[in-house]
């Protein structure tokens, strides 16, 4: 069932609804690029739709985690890519 952000004015929790049903398996997830276009984007969180995790390298600066953003596979793409959650429009898990 499509989720519309406007109905959904709690952030924290469209960011757990979004990751929970990123984990069930592939969702759909339109939202508007920092440079204004529209996207729509397959996805997942599910591990067995995923690469296996890549080795960390250690001399690798570490990354700050952001509750602005979620990163995910993108399944058309065969790639990582991340969002910001107050740029999404909509989800619809398939």
């Amino acid at each position: 069932m499509k989720t519309i952000i406007d109905e959904m004015p709690d952030r924290q929790l469209l960011r757990q609804r979004l990751i929970d049903a990123l984990h069930r398996g592939p969702v759909v997830v339109e939202f508007r690029k920092v440079n204004g276009e529209l996207r729509t984007m397959p996805c997942t969180l599910r591990n067995d739709l995923m690469p296996p995790a890549p080795k960390l390298d250690e001399d690798a600066p570490i990354r700050k985690h952001s509750d602005a953003t979620i990163s995910v596979w993108c399944t058309d793409k065969q790639s990582w890519r991340s969002f910001r959650i107050d740029s999404v429009i909509s989800f619809d898990p398939l």
